[in-house]
């Protein structure tokens, strides 16, 4: 019924889409009407495709490398008095710094290849995830603490086996939120410097005029973040069934 319902919201986007390519007569190279968009899609598969294939390895490996950094952060700062004390102010000024403004260095230090695209993309999603999983350590049920002292737990065990399953639900907060946010951390990097994905497409595409493409491009990007969405919150919730996962009032 999700899907359904999905679909219908996007059939509608590109009907509206079309209404106002046809109401306000605008040119092709402003904004170019749906058929011209899947026209685009069909008749350069093969280059979007081998751009996207680039792109998807990107955020794939920069979500993957970015939720590791991320809990492993967040479980140093549970563990450790000094790590918060020290390390915490500086991850929370760290955000405070534009990201794109760090996209320049990484293609400096890390070079044009997929290095730089997956170091951004890390950056981006890194502090999601260690704040989610961080807060929800922090807000272990007193009693879980509690039963855990009783029993002469070592600090060690309380945060392996009390803390961390009852932050789970708040890491797979941030897991999602690291879905979304991982193709932007690619794209930036593509932007900045590259030879390969759908962003630097979507600059060439851009500079030569081929504005059809580029909505191709966006658009192939777009389907990508939405499945990459749906695969991991398939996957959260069946690593963590326990999670509430809906309102009360919904289906």
């Amino acid at each position: 019924m999700t899907a359904l319902r999905g679909f219908m919201t996007f059939a509608g986007l590109v009907l509206a889409w079309q209404a106002l390519v046809l109401l306000t007569g605008m040119p092709p190279y402003l904004l170019p009407a749906p058929t011209r968009v899947a026209t685009a899609l069909v008749a350069r598969a093969d280059v979007l495709w081998s751009n996207a294939q680039v792109t998807l390895l990107e955020i794939v490996l920069g979500l993957v490398l970015g939720v590791l950094c991320g809990a492993a952060c967040a479980l140093m700062l549970a563990a450790s008095r000094i790590a918060r004390r020290w390390l915490l102010p500086v991850l929370v000024a760290s955000q405070a710094i534009p990201t794109f403004a760090v996209a320049p260095l990484l293609v400096l230090w890390f070079g044009y290849g997929l290095g730089s695209k997956i170091v951004m993309a890390v950056i981006v999603i890194f502090f999601a995830v260690a704040s989610a999983f961080y807060d929800g350590l922090r807000r272990t049920e007193p009693g879980f603490l509690d039963l855990a002292r009783t029993m002469s737990a070592a600090p060690w065990r309380t945060l392996w086996w009390v803390r961390v399953p009852a932050a789970l639900p708040a890491l797979a907060t941030g897991i999602r939120v690291a879905a979304v946010f991982a193709p932007i951390g690619a794209i930036i990097g593509e932007w900045v410097g590259a030879s390969r994905g759908l962003g630097y497409l979507m600059l060439q595409s851009n500079a030569r005029m081929q504005i059809d493409l580029l909505f191709a491009a966006l658009l192939v990007l777009a389907l990508m973040a939405v499945a990459l969405y749906a695969l991991v919150d398939f996957l959260l919730r069946r690593a963590i069934p326990w999670a509430p996962d809906r309102l009360p009032d919904d289906d």
